[in-house]
């Protein structure tokens, strides 16, 4: 994939897990990348990487920090490519056990930081010609998975979200996709304990967690100009998970 030599790249929740995955592999393939998230961890995770890469705070949920990254990289750069929108959080609780605070955590970071990216980095990208914008989203916006409801019902938005936004967007040279990974072997999934994960293994068909790398490949796929016919994709990549 030599199509994204050259390109402006934004990666939300770049410092690890799958976000820094994805990072790696851009910059790798020769692109130029502005890593964001509110973990300054991503720091670390920038200096890995090949100049001119560089790593900025950003809340989502803010859309000052919004205008000041994609600000960052037009001023810097010139121009603005391509935007995933990676970071996300995941607090699996019931209905009946979702708060207020809960739940309004998830439409910030979920929710609105896909609303508020979506919306910047179009608005950049329009004067050069257009861009891709990525949207990881999750099988659980496919399918309604118990114990989750808060972070199901932000996935099952961004996938809404995804879809309207390539109608829109697609006249405007912008390609929106979605990428729907299952149980991808992060820290967020490292979180549960032992048996859980096997547990969780065993629900998988291919048997294995997925590596993030296996994530970023497709994110850098649709970002290229070898994906130039390609908007509005829902791409699952959950080892046979649905």
């Amino acid at each position: 994939m030599s199509g994204v030599a050259g390109k402006v790249v934004i990666i939300t929740g770049a410092a690890r897990g799958q976000g820094a995955a994805e990072a790696k592999l851009f910059a790798e393939r020769g692109a130029r990348v502005i890593l964001t998230d509110v973990d300054e961890a991503g720091a670390a995770t920038a200096a890995e990487l090949a100049a001119p890469s560089l790593f900025m705070r950003h809340d989502v949920g803010d859309e000052a920090d919004w205008s000041a990254v994609v600000g960052e990289a037009t001023e810097r750069f010139g121009r603005l490519d391509v935007l995933v929108n990676n970071a996300g959080i995941f607090k699996p609780v019931s209905l009946l056990d979702t708060d207020d605070d809960l739940w309004d955590l998830h439409y910030r970071v979920n929710q609105r930081g896909v609303f508020l990216g979506t919306r910047a980095a179009a608005r950049a990208m329009i004067p050069t010609g257009g861009g891709s914008i990525i949207n990881i989203v999750s099988i659980s916006g496919l399918s309604s998975y118990p114990g989750q409801f808060a972070y199901g019902a932000s996935k099952w938005a961004v996938r809404g979200m995804t879809a309207l936004a390539a109608s829109e967007l697609a006249p405007l040279g912008i390609r929106v996709n979605g990428v729907f990974p299952g149980m991808i072997d992060t820290p967020m999934i490292q979180a549960n304990g032992p048996d859980r994960l096997a547990g969780m293994a065993r629900m998988i068909p291919m048997g294995r967690f997925g590596a993030p790398d296996e994530v970023a490949q497709v994110v850098v796929f649709l970002a290229s100009d070898e994906a130039s016919y390609i908007a509005g994709a829902e791409v699952k990549v959950g080892g046979g998970a649905s």
